[in-house]
């Protein structure tokens, strides 16, 4: 078997993946990336760059549905599902190759082939053998598998961002910030949407409040969300799939078109053969460092949705790749801060988040104050016609500094950065209140909030 000796062998194209090549390239290493799918991941490629065109037309379409608000009359809207598929793919086409002359324009050598294990410094793909002094994990996500019978007949949102029509009727197995976000598109471009979720709220990882605002702005659009459920089986009947679950003690079936896993994802590990670099994977994770090593085996790293537990965001992902790339290649090693780094649901309205939510402020017995305000009768609420408008700030009470913020609205993924840089910098609410913003705008609500 032949065998090739590199500085960095990094495992995964994405973003993760590719901020710590271009890092350790930099620094002058010999890296080789093993991807065994495209260059450039998720995001880009069937993530959140082709979503966020189906959630522009869902905006329009919001707004078109608001028209009359602002004395405009307009004729009920069509859209064009399969042009809106072809616009989102020129988003998306080309993008692989664009990144794969990107690394090698600098060097990195790309190797396209499924990697595993077989040393401590080995992996393998095909019929050679790789070493390396260093090697990061950076293999992202996979679909939560769903442990249900018949659960092959669901499908992912790799189908739903390439599905040619839309379906009169769609099921989400799992309510996680994927279903919603195709919930809000497919509702209201015509689908009639049903969320099934087992926990007994939707969205967990967000602020309880917040959630319950998304859940309600979610049902007011016509959506049927079911919490709390017990899930039994999926079928499929000649075309038409059918959910077969348990809620309040009774039993239900939802019948559709398609039937789609909302339960999230997962890191993508069980095929990497961590056991033999001395790795253990248990409950589909690793325990790291927290300069992101392996504690078994500090010469691997881990970066991206390949680390359990953290947000699964892309811009984290770039972030600890470049931690990684920086770790890689200097003696002063650097560790990831998370507390100022902002997510957004991209559902219309948006809802977005930054810091502590309530429950963890709680948890962690801290002293602060909750600024909740409902602001649908305020003035830029008012404007744009919107029906939901809602934050929740929380300030420690000894110094005024902002512990977490939440907003659900018009604008709410924008807005959120200013509280973001709040929290980084270390700025009270008295501060923020203080500042002076551009107005009208959503921005200028911010020292209202606090």
């Amino acid at each position: 078997m032949r065998k090739d000796r590199y500085d960095v062998i990094v495992l995964g194209a994405g973003n993760a993946g590719l901020a710590a090549a271009g890092a350790a390239r930099a620094a002058g290493c010999r890296v080789l990336v093993v991807e065994g799918r495209d260059v450039g991941g998720v995001c880009p490629l069937r993530g959140c760059v082709p979503k966020k065109v189906l959630v522009a037309a869902a905006q329009s379409l919001d707004v078109i549905a608001r028209a009359s608000a602002h004395a405009i009359e307009v004729g009920p809207p069509r859209l064009d599902w399969g042009k809106l598929v072809a616009r989102e793919r020129t988003f998306t086409d080309g993008v692989s190759r664009e990144f794969a002359a990107s690394l090698e324009k600098r060097g990195i050598e790309i190797a396209h082939a499924v990697a595993r294990f077989s040393g401590p410094h080995e992996v393998e793909i095909g019929v050679r053998r790789l070493s390396a002094g260093k090697i990061v994990v950076a293999t992202g996500s996979v679909p939560r598998p769903l442990p249900i019978p018949g659960a092959e007949h669901l499908v992912t949102s790799d189908h739903l961002l390439e599905m040619p029509s839309l379906p009169e009727r769609i099921v989400f197995v799992g309510a996680g910030v994927i279903a919603f976000e195709f919930a809000h598109v497919l509702s209201r471009a015509g689908s009639e949407v049903t969320l099934l979720e087992v926990a007994p709220r939707v969205l967990p990882a967000l602020d309880a409040d917040a959630s319950a605002q998304v859940a309600a702005a979610t049902r007011e659009l016509g959506v049927t969300i079911e919490t709390g459920v017990t899930l039994d089986r999926v079928d499929d009947h000649c075309g038409e799939v059918r959910v077969e679950y348990r809620v309040d003690g009774r039993r239900a079936t939802a019948r559709a078109a398609l039937a789609a896993n909302g339960a999230g994802r997962i890191a993508d590990l069980s095929t990497l053969g961590l056991a033999a670099a001395g790795i253990t994977l248990q409950g589909g994770a690793v325990e790291i460092d927290r300069y992101l090593r392996s504690v078994e085996n500090p010469d691997v790293y881990f970066a991206g949705d390949a680390i359990t537990g953290r947000p699964q965001l892309s811009p984290v992902a770039t972030y600890e790749g470049r931690i990684v790339g920086h770790n890689l290649t200097h003696d002063e090693l650097r560790s990831p801060v998370y507390d100022h780094i902002p997510a957004a649901l991209h559902t219309v309205p948006a809802a977005a988040t930054v810091g502590l939510t309530e429950e963890e402020a709680v948890r962690r017995r801290l002293d602060f104050e909750v600024r909740a305000n409902d602001m649908r009768s305020w003035r830029s609420a008012r404007t744009h016609a919107e029906s939901t408008a809602w934050s929740k700030v929380l300030v420690d009470r000894s110094t005024g500094r902002i512990l977490g913020a939440h907003l659900v609205g018009h604008g709410a993924e924008e807005t959120i950065h200013g509280f973001a840089l709040a929290i980084e910098k270390g700025m009270t609410a008295d501060e923020i209140a203080s500042r002076v913003y551009a107005y009208p705008t959503f921005h200028s609500d911010l020292k209202f909030l606090v």
